[in-house]
């Protein structure tokens, strides 16, 4: 377990350290692929390490996928579809993914625990936004389960088939969620790949799956790298491709499946755009901003990672901002005063601070507040960069770290403009007082989600998706069932 951090605070004390128990959380030594309903070895007999990234030590083992498993599991899955979970009404579907829901909350202090182990984000964030969430959005569609024919009136609907999916690191149960849920309640039938560096609530997902008699090969999980994914992607038989992950590794999906007939949707790379007028509620705007861009460590797509400033409330803003940051604790993520935890990986560690030097070599001002970082596992402390050109890498480019940049604007047209001006267009928020100007401002950014005096709040009823380099098609809500089905 990483060491705690110790860092002078502002506010003249220190908190005790408040570790979760790891007793808590079931972790096999090692772990098969889930196909067809049970546990399959894989074909080459080979595994992979996951590892704690908070202290570098191994978790588990995982299964490699290769190409035979993934076809084994688009087999198991179309047979599931042809069989008894096609023949099934929405009524008694519905009935399953319920049951998945209610045992999500039941074992929901493992998966928090095994989230925050796996992918190194603090607890508080996996324990009051991940698994909630997730069991709610296998709730929300389970509702919908058998009322398709009111969700799209008027209209013949009916399921896709075998629906391959991928998923990220940065938030491995949820995506797993969003993915599994709608396709089940529309009538088809998974296979799965989750990142390879956070495979284990994927697994411990199956293990639930399983729990709740599913029928065998409706949900198929087949763990691996790169490689399994694309085997996913490209399999003949798969009628559907979902893909939450890189925007050049969606290119390359669009690129692939070009020539083919299936459906796809895309939720790919951001850089959002938190945007404070003058009028703005300081205070809860300088929340927004931590809650935005540090408390997930930038590991999340729509991390709030540019920040756009008034002139006449900058001195304010970036006062108040400095001083919340030399108040969070790096550190231990199963620890639940830690705010910023563990970077996911070493390679994406490393592309942070190679962004770090990019933005000092563009010649921005670098902040980071005072710290000891453990000395294992990877750790990256909060960063503002503020005298920030609009051309420069930290602005442009998805960095996926704890990384602020700053800039600041006078007229609200030159704002919209600067916002607007990068490749992405997934998300962005607006601190405003008076409602006519935000609804102005909001109706004009290019982005698929925007929040009003909020960010990085979710809900299953709420479709979520991008524009742009950021992807096409959306996730979530009555818009996340309609791209399962053909109607």
């Amino acid at each position: 377990m990483a060491k705690q951090t110790k860092k002078k605070k502002s506010i003249g004390w220190e908190y005790a350290p408040a570790p979760e128990s790891l007793a808590q959380a079931n972790i096999a030594k090692r772990y098969d692929h889930f196909i067809d309903g049970k546990w399959s070895k894989p074909s080459g007999g080979e595994y992979f390490r996951t590892t704690n990234p908070a202290s570098g030590k191994k978790i588990s083992e995982v299964a490699l996928g290769s190409n035979a498993d993934v076809d084994k599991a688009v087999k198991a899955a179309r047979a599931a579809y042809n069989g008894a979970w096609g023949k099934m009404g929405g009524r008694e579907r519905g009935k399953y993914i319920y049951r998945i829901a209610r045992l999500i909350q039941e074992r929901a202090r493992e998966f928090a625990i095994i989230e925050s182990l796996d992918g190194g984000k603090p607890i508080r964030e996996s324990r009051d936004v991940d698994v909630p969430l997730a069991a709610n959005h296998f709730f929300y569609n389970a509702g919908w389960a058998d009322k398709l024919e009111y969700a799209f009136p008027n209209r013949q609907v009916a399921p896709l088939g075998v629906a391959g999916q991928v998923i990220p690191w940065n938030f491995p149960l949820l995506m797993a969620a969003w993915k599994i849920a709608p396709a089940l309640a529309t009538g088809n039938t998974v296979v799965l790949k989750p990142a390879e560096t956070t495979p284990l609530t994927s697994l411990k997902l199956a293990e639930i799956i399983e729990d709740s008699g599913l029928p065998k090969g409706v949900v198929n999980i087949v763990t691996g790298a790169g490689e399994t994914g694309a085997a996913v992607v490209n399999h003949e038989d798969v009628d559907k491709v979902a893909f939450t992950g890189s925007t050049a590794v969606g290119k390359l999906i669009q690129r692939s499946l070009a020539n083919t007939d299936k459906r796809i949707t895309l939720e790919l790379g951001g850089k959002a755009a938190n945007i404070i007028l003058e009028d703005a509620a300081i205070d809860q705007a300088v929340e927004g901003i931590v809650n935005g861009i540090y408390f997930n460590q930038g590991h999340v797509c729509c991390a709030g990672s540019r920040l756009f400033v008034q002139e006449s409330v900058y001195d304010e803003v970036m006062w108040k901002l400095k001083r919340r940051m030399e108040t969070m604790i790096v550190g231990d993520p199963l620890d639940k005063n830690t705010d910023i935890g563990a970077i996911n990986s070493r390679e994406q560690l490393r592309t942070i601070k190679r962004y770090l030097k990019a933005g000092q070599k563009d010649g921005a001002e670098m902040y980071q507040p005072a710290c000891d970082l453990p000395s294992n596992g990877n750790w990256c402390a909060p960063t503002v960069f503020t005298n920030v050109s609009q051309s420069s890498r930290i602005v442009q480019e998805e960095i996926f770290g704890p990384v602020l940049a700053v800039q600041t604007f006078r007229t609200v047209p030159e704002v919209i403009e600067k916002a607007n001006n990068t490749p992405y267009g997934l998300s962005a928020g607006v601190w405003c007082d008076k409602g006519s100007r935000l609804f102005q401002i909001t109706g004009s950014l290019d982005a698929g989600v925007v929040w009003g005096n909020t960010f990085n709040q979710f809900d299953p009823a709420s479709p979520f998706g991008g524009f742009k380099e950021s992807g096409y098609g959306r996730e979530g809500g009555l818009h996340g069932l309609a791209a399962y089905l053909d109607m």
